[in-house]
């Protein structure tokens, strides 16, 4: 419902007036409003930004390079569980082949940092601006949205850091054709696929806001998510296949469980809008 009211106001709000408290808004007044909610959150974008980039050496250290350390926690928990599981001997080294290399990547790096960090805010200023098109029953429902949303895209960002970079990097890393061809890795294409790695595993994440979206509008209901569950677990299991190149079953295995957990969820969020929908319209016949 978050998605389907932010285009409610954009498309449809915007073709006749809303009442406020100072009187009716003019198509040119929202779109004023719009402009000041994106001016503020490209300043809170621009002083994370700014954060990310003064504190870039402990960023890159800490965070960006250390899924490339034989200490880094992933691979000590999977140690833990069995020594069938350590993963030793991440071998490579890392180059930069252009003058102006490292400095784009210290820049784009701190906007990739300031978007995650200004994320919440961000929906937050999305939601303060649809908020006075909605109805009392619509701003109810919607209540929390900012915060689940936002609790999604980190435990996608989370789970595309600690699970999918780590494995897929490792196999990628190691991967020889042949032992007299080294590894030698470009520091671009390193830190665009971990930011695509994570940022999209958050974009994924947001799976259950896109299926009550789709509910919500009548594109999807429980009965045909649980018709093609079967479908989806090949789908599933594909898609992990697809982000961690690596081979082994146990690995895809544990990128897909999440997966499956969330479109499990999605059913769930599915038969409680389509059993709410179901309501209004017997309460509506009841009436007639």
């Amino acid at each position: 419902m978050f998605y389907i009211l932010i285009l409610k106001v954009i498309i449809f709000d915007f073709l006749k007036n809303i009442n406020t408290s100072g009187g009716e808004m003019s198509f040119l007044d929202h779109l004023e409003d719009l402009r000041w909610h994106v001016v503020r959150s490209v300043i809170a974008m621009v002083v994370f930004t700014t954060l990310g980039f003064l504190g870039m050496n402990f960023i890159f250290r800490e965070i960006l390079l250390a899924p490339m350390r034989d200490d880094f926690w992933t691979y000590r928990t999977l140690c833990q569980m069995g020594e069938s599981f350590c993963i030793s001997g991440i071998n490579f080294q890392m180059q930069n082949r252009t003058m102006t290399g490292q400095f784009m990547m210290h820049i784009k790096s701190a906007m990739v940092v300031g978007l995650c960090l200004s994320f919440p805010y961000i929906v937050w200023e999305l939601w303060r601006f649809i908020k006075p098109g909605l109805y009392n029953k619509e701003q109810k429902a919607t209540r929390g949205a900012v915060f689940f949303v936002s609790m999604l895209f980190f435990m996608g960002i989370f789970f595309g850091y600690y699970v999918i970079v780590p494995l897929s990097f490792n196999f990628l890393i190691n991967y020889k054709i042949d032992e007299s061809i080294p590894n030698v890795i470009d520091l671009t294409n390193y830190i665009s696929l971990l930011c695509a790695m994570v940022l999209g595993s958050g974009v994924m994440f947001q799976l259950p806001v896109l299926i009550f979206v789709l509910s919500k509008i009548g594109i999807v209901s429980p009965m045909l998510m649980r018709k093609y569950r079967r479908h989806a677990v090949v789908v599933i299991f594909i898609l992990a296949a697809i982000i961690t190149p690596s081979p082994d079953f146990f690995t895809q295995t544990v990128v897909a469980v999440p997966l499956l957990i969330l479109y499990e969820l999605s059913i769930f969020i599915s038969a409680s809008v389509h059993k709410a929908k179901q309501a209004v319209h017997d309460e509506f016949m009841e009436s007639n």
